[in-house]
């Protein structure tokens, strides 16, 4: 989940995303006409599209390609397609 905040007047203003929440989970789908949707909304359809949908990349960030617990995270993925990317 992340969120994005501005200072205005001394203070932290979280900005809503197009849905209207604070938060937007770190989601992203892969269409099949091309196009990708992000956040709630993708996550809103992961159960139709489980092997175009990334998710939890950030336990994947800053990690070696030969780390035994990243092989083990990348097995129990459905978006296997898109694993080699990250």
């Amino acid at each position: 989940m992340e969120s994005v905040g501005v200072s205005l007047s001394g203070r932290v203003e979280i900005i809503l995303n197009d849905q209207g929440n604070r938060i937007t989970p770190s989601y992203v789908a892969f269409l099949e006409d091309g196009s990708r949707l992000i956040g709630d909304a993708a996550k809103n359809q992961i159960t139709m599209n489980p092997t175009n949908t990334v998710f939890d990349v950030k336990r994947i960030i800053g990690r070696s390609w030969d780390d035994d617990m990243l092989a083990k995270d990348i097995k129990n993925f459905p978006f296997k397609k898109y694993a080699s990317l990250l």
